[in-house]
């Protein structure tokens, strides 16, 4: 009997990947790298000091009032800015017992807002619908006034610190006339503060800003009709963190400003105590190279030790 034939069926299975997954992980990483920087940032911030922490929570409070402050001790025009807070605890005590000392004033020490913040001393002259400090629409200051800015200027006077003054207005149109608007109200009244304090004694550069904000920034945003967002500010600022000084030719900045400068040294060994942007130039005599500019004097050094390697034959 002949044996049958058989078919060997060989079965071939091929392995491969599986299905597309999607791109979850990349989500689910991501993830994981935000909650790891803001661990990371969180850590920073509880190592930090005071004045950092001052700085950060201040800018996410207000942005556009405190965006001066870089976390630092350093102002943007690189001059160091001291914030002496007791200093300002003081003052603000002292102004707020010599007004209630005056009868005149003592009643209108509602009206009389002296708050610190970030950027110094700020005081608030809040007008009533009566007219408190200035007559109603104009630019002149009343008796309570004039006194009122004749009693700071005699306190302010006496400080290095440099001041700024603002003027504010509610929303109502002062006149249809184009000419003269809220606006020139407001820098008029900051300016005609400016005038009398530099009367009864503020220096002439001490006042570095006049501003008008009109009705910009009220006091009572949900009511910009009520007669406190009329009112004038005047911001006692921190310790330079005003206007950069005047700075000239052998003038030493910092501690020693106002006091001769030592006596001149060689130009290679000279370190200068300001390098502003616009410095005046320097007369180089005629048989020395000039240096090519972003070089300071450390190429001379160089040079020297050049020329004490042995030269190459050409």
């Amino acid at each position: 009997m002949a044996a049958r034939s058989q078919t060997i069926v060989v079965v071939k299975k091929k392995g491969g990947h599986g299905g597309h997954h999607g791109g979850a992980w990349k989500v689910a990483y991501a993830d994981f790298v935000t909650a790891m920087m803001a661990l990371f940032i969180v850590l920073w911030l509880m190592s930090s000091s005071e004045k950092v922490k001052k700085a950060v929570a201040g800018y996410f409070n207000d942005p556009k009032g405190t965006a001066n402050l870089l976390g630092t001790t350093m102002s943007a025009n690189g001059v160091e800015v001291t914030h002496n807070d007791d200093a300002m605890k003081k003052l603000k005590q002292k102004l707020e017992e010599e007004i209630k000392a005056k009868k005149e004033l003592e009643k209108l020490s509602k009206q009389i807002e002296i708050t610190i913040t970030p950027e110094g001393l700020r005081i608030e002259l809040i007008e009533s619908r009566s007219g408190t400090f200035y007559q109603s629409g104009s630019a002149r200051l009343s008796d309570s006034g004039q006194e009122l800015l004749a009693l700071l200027a005699g306190e302010l006077k006496t400080l290095p610190n440099n001041l700024l003054i603002e003027g504010h207005t509610d929303a109502a149109p002062y006149s249809t006339d184009a000419d003269y608007s809220n606006w020139e109200l407001s820098a008029d009244r900051a300016n005609s503060a400016r005038r009398l304090m530099q009367e009864d004694g503020v220096r002439t550069d001490q006042v570095t800003q006049i501003r008008g904000y009109a009705d910009q920034l009220l006091r009572v945003k949900d009511d910009p009709y009520d007669p406190s967002n009329r009112r004038i500010s005047i911001l006692v600022k921190n310790q330079s963190n005003g206007a950069p000084p005047q700075i000239t030719q052998g003038q030493v900045v910092g501690d020693g400003a106002g006091k001769a400068a030592p006596p001149a040294q060689s130009q290679a060994t000279a370190t200068p105590s300001i390098a502003p942007a616009a410095a005046k130039p320097v007369a180089v005599p005629a048989s020395a190279s000039k240096p090519e500019a972003g070089k300071t004097s450390k190429t001379s050094l160089m040079g020297k030790l050049t020329a004490m390697l042995p030269t190459k034959k050409r």
